[in-house]
């Protein structure tokens, strides 16, 4: 039931495996992982004190998290006792601008839409589950009966390591070797060497999610930008329909699979845990919640 997102399509995020891309990431981005490691991984002894990012806790209390999440920990889910709140946290610290833009609304919309497109891709809930089908995100650690082993042997930047597989880990399904390179190389571990730990690390797993989800990929904007009104639409944006909300954002995980298709199944489910989760943050959703009438990048 492991699912593929547009991660695991060559030609989904092609941009990804240039250093152009990586190099054009955000300042603030490299400057919020080297002071996350700072204080995740080397505590206080020897370090000049300093003001930590804020914390995104006051947002998402883990009453509310663990509401969203309500089968997460349940037997039948694979991932059972990995994606804790404490570890969320942890990683959204990495990423101080994540949900920590805009006003009190904005923020909590953003934590809810990136909440909501992890569970699409990490769902195990069905038409009748219990609680319904937007009750089960975060079932699922890893990509069930991978197809290959997703090693693009043409990529020279980020090069297979013999033996290992690059198939969907973690809340956002991170695969392909051009991703599991430069997410590694973002967030401090050997994507290459090591993909493996993005399943078995709860507090790396939601990292490569949220650099994902922060992360520019030219001509995409990042998610993030979309979700807190900092998209600016290219000629060929306005050209294509892509406007922003959540289906823009959707467009920009999966758009080369599901976008352009009226009333797509796996759209709406993405939306339907926007929705519930949105209901759950006392916040709207916004416009613009599907991809149907936009045009891929």
């Amino acid at each position: 039931m492991g699912r593929i997102v547009c991660i695991n399509n060559r030609s989904c995020l092609h941009h990804l495996h240039t250093t152009k891309t990586i190099m054009e990431s955000s300042s603030l981005i490299s400057f919020s992982l080297l002071f996350c490691f700072s204080i995740l991984f080397f505590g206080s002894n020897g370090v000049e004190a300093r003001r930590a990012p804020p914390s995104i806790s006051y947002l998402i209390s883990e009453n509310l998290f663990n509401s969203i999440f309500l089968h997460k920990d349940d037997n039948a889910c694979p991932a059972r006792n990995f994606y804790n709140y404490t570890s969320f946290i942890q990683a959204a610290k990495c990423f101080p601008s994540f949900g920590n833009t805009g006003d009190k609304a904005t923020r909590k919309r953003e934590i809810a839409a990136f909440l909501a497109q992890i569970s699409h891709e990490t769902t195990g809930g069905w038409a009748t589950a219990p609680d319904g089908p937007y009750a089960w995100g975060l079932c699922f650690k890893e990509e069930i009966n991978p197809q290959s082993n997703y090693c693009d042997s043409t990529n020279t930047q980020w090069p297979c390591y013999p033996g290992k597989s690059y198939h969907g880990r973690g809340p956002i399904q991170l695969s392909w070797n051009y991703n599991y390179g430069p997410a590694g190389k973002a967030v401090g571990f050997d994507g290459l060497r090591n993909p493996e730990i993005v399943a078995n690390h709860s507090l790396i797993a939601f990292k490569t999610g949220l650099w994902f989800w922060m992360t520019e990929q030219s001509p995409k904007p990042s998610c993030h930008d979309v979700m807190v009104g900092k998209y600016v639409p290219t000629e060929a944006d306005l050209a294509a329909n892509r406007t922003a909300g959540y289906g823009l954002v959707t467009n920009i995980i999966n758009g080369g699979l599901e976008c352009g298709i009226p009333n797509d199944a796996r759209v709406n489910d993405r939306i339907g845990f926007f929705q519930r989760y949105a209901q759950l943050f006392k916040v709207d959703t916004g416009p613009n919640l599907d991809c149907a009438n936009q045009k891929p990048f």
